[in-house]
């Protein structure tokens, strides 16, 4: 959802994040749970292009793009 609220391809993620296209890809299809260094610096990536990630607080977890 992250990636999509931003437009962005899987190349761009991975550009922007340092981390190769089959992780990503792999993370979002449930297919791999990626290390703490990849998932943190996907995080950072997309926190940096303006996403806000929303705390599970009995509604559901969640993203957002900040208002510029």
């Amino acid at each position: 959802m992250a990636r999509a609220a931003l437009n962005w391809s899987l190349a761009d993620l991975s550009k922007a994040a340092g981390v190769h296209r089959n992780t990503i890809s792999n993370f979002e299809t449930g297919r791999y749970g990626g290390s703490e260094e990849a998932l943190a610096a996907i995080e950072r990536a997309l926190e940096s292009a303006g996403v806000e990630f929303i705390p599970e607080n009995g509604g559901g977890a969640g993203v957002r793009l900040r208002k510029k």
